[in-house]
């Protein structure tokens, strides 16, 4: 109150909005001339405006006569641009420098704060500007000077060759073919800074008449600046309140913020990174650094985050390789992208790291031309690949950049497990589409490293395979104990004694377990941070009690169901892939990571009503076992399962069949006709 006091109102002035130049109002920015040159002593000449860049050129006539105009250096310029002889084509037809061209620029990307106001009789008129010009001297007439120079000097230099001997000069051409341009190299060309000078340079110049200040079209033209009408009707814009008045005058700076250099991509600002939600803190930190151990990760994300919600989140952008986590390679390559290199489509790029991934899953060091081999993608892309994870080694190879997190691994086994067997499903896939040979899904024998990895024998084996199961036990006797107790609220006499369990030392099943090809030959090698016989089952042999028997069974008979309803033919391999994959989404603990074998899938596969389809492969396929062996749903309960049988029959006499023979046979074992549709329903 006692500043408002100190400071009172002196008067109180109405404000109109003129409208009659809305969108044709520029404010043109002059340079500062001399003192003793006022623009008094300028007169325009011509002008002309290209619309649609808000760039306007002006040509203003120099008073020659004014006594701070220097003579000798305005002929020395006009000499220097036109030379001795005078024509239509010269700049300067008084052979003297008496006029200047002027060429504008944006001022401002952003006016609409800005208005040029008129004060006349205690009012205040205002008319928002269109655009914010500065002139400043434009000086191609030296370029046109330094031409003519050349010209002269070139004509000199050639002396009075004769024009038949110009005639003789016989010049090689070359003449090259352009390829078709796809879109992407079209879409680059025409974001290109040369694409972007040659649109300006096309657009043809307007041609304007210049009015003096004190010309009468220019008296009547600013009287548009005043506000027509005094009504309030017509002046709702200022009818606010004092917020939105005050709003009004001062937006906000939006123009400021895109203004600010933009940091480096790689530069994070930990302040903004923390307001965003966990799962984008970690995508964004994952992206950047590309390798983290999870201690590291947990300290950028500040004291108080909770570890769990961040282990269910760093498992949607990033993969564990030798107990790290690697981002995923979907993130660094979405979807519609390519290579800078090479342009090789984001598919084949995320194939081609995961390829490095997996390797640095079975060994610490990757040969960069190995990984070229398999993947045929460019050295570059390859390059990268392998500094996203690794570094160089002169003589032997790439190394993965960080140390074997032991950490880790032993404090979350159940995420350990979880990624082993995403990386089985990962491997299969890789094995198929670039059809990897044993020494390429076995690692190699590692040298003395500073990590070794420990030598186990058959017998130790052994022991940690008992001690495993006796830490197990306490889980397997809460079971039986209940699986007891439901038996008696039943009524039912069944007497089991927990000393009957009897733990089997060494395998005496026939039954073999499922075959995993990522073990096979690399029992001291790392799989995925796990010693390979670390993560052998803990399933007593795949021995139960009769409770945990049944409730295996139902689980499996389950999954094989639901999985041929959707499918309706898989083989063997494909369906241990998918069977993975289903163990990976389970929680810890569940009652299927007891150990399940080929022939128990098999056998409960054959159980829901599915027949193993003999499908004459060819004796020279270099498919494996398991993916000779086909099992199809034989009854599905909808009305295709004839047409679905008559098929599967078919195919178990040739391997490979003709449509229209295909068609033919279902028409006939039918006894209807089926048009295109329903045939492609059915092959589907």
């Amino acid at each position: 109150m006692a500043n408002e006091e100190d400071d009172p109102i002196i008067q109180e002035i109405d404000v109109f909005l003129a409208r009659s130049l809305l969108e044709k109002l520029y404010l043109f920015q002059y340079p500062i001339r001399p003192a003793s040159m006022t623009y008094d002593d300028v007169t325009h000449l011509s002008a002309k405006i290209k619309p649609k860049q808000q760039k306007v050129e002006l040509e203003m006539a120099i008073d020659t006569l004014n006594p701070n105009y220097c003579r000798s250096k305005g002929e020395q310029i006009a000499l220097n641009v036109d030379g001795t002889c005078t024509d239509e084509t010269s700049t300067y037809s008084s052979k003297l420098m008496d006029k200047q061209t002027f060429c504008s620029s944006q001022a401002a990307s952003n006016v609409s704060r800005y208005a040029a106001a008129v004060y006349k009789k205690g009012e205040l008129h205002l008319t928002p500007l269109h655009g914010i010009l500065q002139l400043r001297p434009s000086f191609t007439y030296l370029d046109k000077a330094d031409a003519k120079h050349r010209e002269r000097e070139a004509a000199n230099e050639g002396g009075d060759s004769s024009q038949d001997e110009a005639e003789d000069d016989v010049k090689q051409i070359t003449v090259r073919f352009s390829r078709p341009e796809t879109e992407q190299a079209r879409q680059r060309r025409v974001q290109s800074y040369e694409f972007l000078q040659k649109r300006q340079a096309e657009e043809h110049w307007v041609h304007l008449h210049y009015y003096g200040l004190k010309d009468s079209r220019s008296e009547h033209e600013r009287q548009y600046l005043f506000s027509q009408g005094h009504g309030f009707a017509e002046n709702t814009e200022l009818i606010k309140s004092p917020s939105e008045y005050l709003m009004m005058l001062m937006p906000p700076s939006i123009e400021e913020e895109n203004d600010k250099p933009m940091a480096p991509s790689n530069v994070l600002s930990m302040a903004q990174l923390r307001t965003l939600p966990l799962a984008d803190q970690i995508k964004i930190l994952m992206k950047n650094v590309k390798v983290m151990p999870f201690a590291n990760l947990m300290s950028l994300l500040g004291s108080g985050t909770d570890s769990t919600a961040v282990l269910r989140c760093i498992q949607q952008v990033a993969m564990l390789v030798q107990g790290n986590w690697v981002v995923k390679s979907d993130v660094l390559y979405p979807k519609d992208t390519s290579s800078p290199h090479s342009g090789v489509p984001a598919e084949v790029l995320c194939r081609g790291r995961d390829f490095v991934m997996w390797k640095f899953t079975q060994d610490r060091w990757v040969v960069r031309k190995e990984v070229a081999a398999v993947t045929k993608l460019c050295p570059e892309d390859v390059k990268d690949f392998l500094e996203h994870m690794s570094v160089a080694r002169i003589n032997k190879g790439w190394e993965f950049m960080l140390p074997y997190d032991e950490d880790f691994v032993k404090k979350h086994p159940d995420i350990v497990q979880r990624q082993h067997m995403l990386w089985m499903g990962i491997q299969a896939k890789l094995e198929k589409v670039y059809n990897l040979l044993k020494e390429h899904s076995t690692p190699k024998k590692q040298e003395a490293q500073s990590a070794r990895p420990l030598l186990v024998s058959g017998e130790q084996r052994v022991n940690m395979a008992k001690a495993k199961v006796k830490q197990n036990y306490g889980q397997l006797e809460k079971e039986f104990q209940k699986q007891k107790a439901e038996m008696k609220s039943n009524d039912i006499s069944a007497k089991m004694d927990v000393s009957n369990i009897r733990i089997k030392e060494e395998p005496v099943s026939d039954e073999e377990p499922m075959d995993t090809s990522a073990y096979k030959g690399m029992n001291n090698g790392i799989v995925n941070g796990l010693h390979a016989v670390e993560d052998s089952m803990d399933s007593l042999n795949g021995h139960l009690p009769g409770g945990c028997i049944d409730r295996v069974a139902q689980e499996l008979k389950a999954f094989v169901s639901s999985t041929f309803k959707k499918q309706f033919v898989l083989t063997l391999s494909e369906l241990k892939r998918l069977f993975n994959l289903h163990l990976a989404s389970l929680p810890p603990g569940h009652t299927l990571f007891s150990g399940i074998s080929d022939k128990m899938l098999q056998d409960m596969v054959l159980d829901t009503g599915c027949k193993q389809i003999l499908v004459p492969f060819p004796p020279q396929t270099a498919a494996s076992p398991d993916e000779l062996k086909v099992y199809a749903l034989w009854e599905a309960g909808d009305t295709y399962d004839q047409h679905r049988q008559v098929l599967l029959e078919i195919f178990s006499k040739n391997y490979r069949v003709r449509r229209n023979v295909i068609q033919t046979q279902l028409s006939q074992e039918c006894g209807e006709d089926l048009n295109k549709q329903e045939v492609d329903r059915v092959l589907k």
